[in-house]
């Protein structure tokens, strides 16, 4: 690690965080900044981890910025695959524009969680599901999303969505986008009904969340874009920009009855004011729910749209969240400092 951050080396980009123990700030391994000794050199795993350890963030390469680019190989490796969705890139291919395979699929898993072969098979998928749903016959959808073999097609296909192609029309399929913010990335799910999760990729448990929103919603997960999509990305940038304060994507929750409750009643807390949980169960005339309400709020996989950062304890004490309770204090200092502006 040490080697990288002297190399300004991409490939950790996102790996690890660098924290310097004379100047008390914390760097990604690519800062143009004047390296520090090795012995003045501790190494986080992430932004969170390097905050709880005492360190600010660096001025020169902005450990938190929502604009820092994934890794250059990265994008070239997305670029491919969304300049021709429906074909594929081989290992032989990569070799020859100068890419190592294993590199590939390294670089690829660390920045989204998935390998470069398994997001270009997952795209296929995608596209191949909704051309059977359109109406076109299976073998068209074979053919147009770069399959050459027919009993190949078929078992790629029940592998993703569990079912043969012939029963495409009973798939619901959540589409998969990531999202760069001040605070980290976040991933959204969402399909043609709604958003079902907004969440922060490194939220503890996130992937027995998704997996337990596949299994009550019955739903393959695939990487790709919808108009929901398209929504929850524009009020993003606007609620971080602080140009807005609220969220109006279409919401699809999954919840028991009482999580539904405690859920809407979340989203009429009024932007930079808290609740007590006490004071949710009072309002929902179930006062001895306390602990119910907080159960319900650390199952809400709706992060900043469904705003349970906006509660805390009776004595005023920030208590657990799901994103980290120094991203709640973030929140909530940022919505009071634009509900200020704008008054």
């Amino acid at each position: 690690m040490y080697g990288a951050l002297l190399n300004r080396d991409t490939t950790f980009e996102g790996v690890f965080y660098v924290g310097v123990k004379t100047t008390g700030i914390f760097c990604r391994p690519t800062c143009p900044a004047k390296k520090p000794k090795a012995e003045n050199v501790e190494y986080f795993a992430s932004p969170h981890e390097a905050l709880y350890g005492g360190y600010r963030p660096c001025l020169r390469c902005s450990p938190l910025n929502k604009e820092k680019k994934p890794p250059e190989l990265v994008e070239r490796l997305r670029d491919a695959v969304e300049q021709s969705p429906t074909g594929r890139v081989s290992g032989v291919e990569l070799q020859a524009i100068g890419i190592d395979p294993s590199t590939a699929r390294r670089q690829f898993q660390r920045h989204y969680g998935i390998t470069f072969h398994a997001y270009q098979r997952a795209r296929r998928m995608g596209l191949a599901l909704n051309e059977v749903r359109n109406g076109n016959t299976v073998i068209d959808a074979q053919l147009n999303n770069g399959f050459e073999s027919a009993s190949g097609f078929w078992e790629a296909f029940k592998s993703v969505f569990g079912v043969p192609p012939s029963k495409a029309e009973q798939v619901n399929c959540l589409h998969a986008r990531w999202f760069e913010t001040p605070l980290g990335a976040m991933l959204a799910l969402a399909n043609e009904e709604g958003l079902h999760l907004l969440e922060f990729v490194d939220r503890r448990g996130l992937e027995r969340e998704i997996a337990g929103l596949m299994k009550r919603s019955k739903c393959a997960v695939v990487p790709g874009d919808n108009s929901h999509l398209e929504k929850i990305g524009t009020e993003l940038k606007d609620y971080f920009d602080g140009t807005a304060t609220s969220f109006t994507v279409p919401l699809v929750t999954n919840g028991s009855a009482f999580e539904d409750d405690v859920w809407a009643l979340l989203r009429i807390i009024p932007p930079g004011e808290t609740w007590s949980y006490a004071q949710l169960a009072q309002t929902l005339n179930r006062p001895m729910t306390t602990r119910a309400v907080g159960r319900a709020n650390g199952r809400n996989c709706l992060a900043l749209v469904i705003p349970c950062h906006r509660v805390i304890r009776a004595d005023g004490n920030l208590c657990g969240y799901g994103g980290g309770v120094w991203r709640k204090q973030w929140l909530l200092e940022h919505e009071r400092q634009v509900v200020r502006q704008a008054a």
